[in-house]
């Protein structure tokens, strides 16, 4: 099928940049489902009731899964001459930014998970009371998850249901704006003929409100769990207890996971949200706004590829974490490697008599 892209009736000096930006799109889209259906197949096969990871990063990756398939959708129909072509478009559209919300928010859950994780076993050491934080983290975890399945679709109900009544998908393929995530500028909203451009306008407005909203929202809970996650593992890393190889590998591939999750959550949908806010300052198309749509087609489309990315190389160091020999330098905290040295180099102290000192000293037993 053709990937042609229409050009716009106003016409742009930009118009040539547009077929270009559709490939991109096409070719991002196409691996980010990959690996959104490669982290679905691995959570399937992990059984989700023995592994409570699993969950959470099912619904991430299906809801990613569902906007690449979206985003495929959009660029393989935008080249074509279908019928009712253009409410397809609007409806679509609509659709992909109740995806995205959920994405965000599923990105959240799944955060969420990771420091709950952090938490449980920080309780389990003894420094906190494990049953109150446990119930108080499951709790939590079930209410973002709740949340993460009902607020996109009633946040965008409104759009989808007034935005049909009042047809307000006239002309929507045209100007490039059939383009998921490539929001119309607002003076063309005017030029629509619709049966109530006001009702159009504000809707137009309200979904980029939502969507901006929602998006710094997950980004400030993300920060949040990222910071207190952080001071769990420095907690970790200062204790004087033993840790197991397994125990040691589990907390280190979470918290990377921790941080390398928000990084690829911003570096997809920064430029995205970047390109969203210029053009309500300044909707005319500029060399700027070209520059982020190109950086929009590279990013916005591949969470689940960047997901799938992160996930699949914290897990491989999982495996090679675990392999490491038990009494490794590695698998124990650095303060235990530290006294370890220490007791090693004294004269009364031989092989027995340093295990004996660290058991006696351990205030970190997973």
């Amino acid at each position: 099928m053709a990937l042609s892209l229409e050009t716009s009736p106003l016409g742009s000096r930009w118009d040539p940049f547009f077929p270009a930006i559709q490939w991109i799109q096409f070719a991002t889209a196409t691996l980010s489902v990959i690996g959104s259906s490669s982290l679905i197949t691995y959570a399937v096969f992990q059984n989700p009731q023995t592994s409570t990871e699993m969950k959470p990063l099912f619904c991430l990756s299906f809801s990613d899964l569902l906007l690449g398939i979206c985003w495929l959708i959009k660029t393989l129909l935008y080249g074509t001459s279908a019928t009712h072509k253009d409410s397809i478009c609007y409806n679509l559209q609509t659709v992909g930014e109740i995806l995205c919300i959920a994405s965000f928010l599923y990105t959240d859950n799944y955060i969420w998970y990771l420091y709950s994780e952090l938490r449980r076993r920080h309780s389990q050491s003894g420094q906190s009371t494990a049953a109150q934080v446990i119930g108080h983290t499951c709790q939590g975890g079930n209410i973002v998850f709740l949340l993460s399945s009902l607020i996109p679709l009633l946040l965008m109900t409104p759009v989808f249901c007034l935005g049909n009544v009042n047809e307000c998908f006239h002309n929507f393929s045209q100007s490039h704006r059939g383009t998921l995530m490539h929001s119309p500028p607002s003076a063309m909203i005017e030029l629509l003929p619709s049966t109530n451009t006001s009702v159009c306008s504000t809707l137009y407005f309200y979904g980029v409100t939502v969507f901006l909203a929602i998006f710094f929202f997950s980004l400030l809970l993300l920060m949040v769990l990222l910071l207190h996650a952080q001071t769990l593992y420095k907690k970790f890393v200062k204790s004087t207890g033993f840790l197991e190889s397994e125990q040691w590998a589990v907390i280190y591939i979470v918290c990377q996971r921790v941080r390398f999750f928000p990084v690829a959550f911003v570096c997809c949908w920064g430029p995205a949200v970047t390109l969203m806010i210029i053009k309500l300052v300044k909707p005319q198309e500029t060399s700027l706004h070209m520059a982020f749509s190109v950086l929009q087609a590279l990013t916005a489309a591949s969470q689940g590829l960047l997901n799938c990315g992160v996930y699949g190389w914290t897990q491989c160091k999982f495996q090679q974490l675990k392999r490491e020999p038990r009494c490794d330098a590695d698998t124990q905290t650095p303060l235990l490697c530290s006294q370890k040295r220490i007791y090693s180099g004294s004269p009364g102290l031989g092989p027995s008599g340093s295990s004996l000192a660290f058991a006696a000293s351990s205030s970190t037993i997973l």
